[in-house]
């Protein structure tokens, strides 16, 4: 759980949004609601999101337009969008905390940092505050950067490593790389992977479902009794006697 500062937080997306020319008021309205969201998640790293809820509390009401606010706050960095596919299990955001770094942060006419003074009111008054420029971690980001510029076998070996140092299995890794290698290291064929550890967790967390929803539907399947062959479910008597009379 992150511990990010509330006003910080918003005071530098409204600073940041006078200078992005990019965004809408769709956009506006859903990151808005997706920072609601992930205020009552408690800040988590990764909390899960119910389409036709964000769809009401932003007042988007096409599809469309839905997953494509998601998919430009994802590319403009403002967040991690991860799409599941399964009906099962709902697609999950990473928010970036933009409040507690002075690093430098990009914007759209390059980097640069910046900070901005807000005023927060206090019981005695009120009180300047510095707010810094949206948080990006450089170092992660270059990181990822360099990994995409890797040959296909450094690439491989990349995920090998890691997946033996998170103890899964090496068939496991192989399958990843064989998967994302195939569709360009893009989720759904259409969104650049920002953080490919990240969605590596995240098959991970999926096989971990689907084994376990597996292994339910086999233990459902042993504790099924069959019917009883030749019941007499009518409870009728075989004994009669045909001289008596009706």
């Amino acid at each position: 759980m992150l511990e990010v500062n509330y006003i910080k937080h918003l005071n530098t997306f409204f600073q940041n949004l006078s200078q992005d020319k990019r965004f809408n008021a769709t956009h506006v309205s859903m990151y808005v609601v997706l920072f609601y969201q992930w205020n009552n998640a408690r800040f988590s790293d990764e909390f899960y999101i119910n389409r036709n809820e964000i769809m009401s509390l932003s007042r988007i009401g096409s599809k469309g337009t839905y997953h494509k606010c998601l998919k430009d706050l994802h590319e403009w960095q403002y967040l991690e969008y991860l799409p599941s596919y399964n009906p099962q299990i709902g697609s999950s955001i990473k928010m970036f905390d933009l409040g507690t770094s002075r690093e430098q942060v990009r914007t759209k006419s390059g980097t640069g940092s910046e900070q901005v003074v807000g005023q927060v009111h206090t019981k005695n008054g009120t009180a300047c505050v510095q707010v810094s420029g949206p948080y990006i971690n450089n170092n992660k980001h270059n990181k990822q950067t360099n990994f995409y510029k890797l040959c296909q076998a450094e690439k491989k070996n990349e995920i090998l490593s890691f997946f033996k140092k998170e103890n899964w299995p090496q068939i496991e890794a192989e399958k990843f790389f064989n998967h994302y290698q195939g569709i360009g290291w893009k989720i759904g064929g259409k969104i650049k992977i920002v953080d490919w550890q990240a969605t590596a967790q995240n098959w991970m967390l999926k096989f971990k479902e689907i084994s376990s929803s597996r292994a339910e539907s086999r233990d459902k399947k042993n504790t099924f009794s069959p019917p009883v062959q030749n019941r007499d479910n009518l409870h009728t008597n075989r004994n009669k006697n045909y001289n008596q009379p009706l």
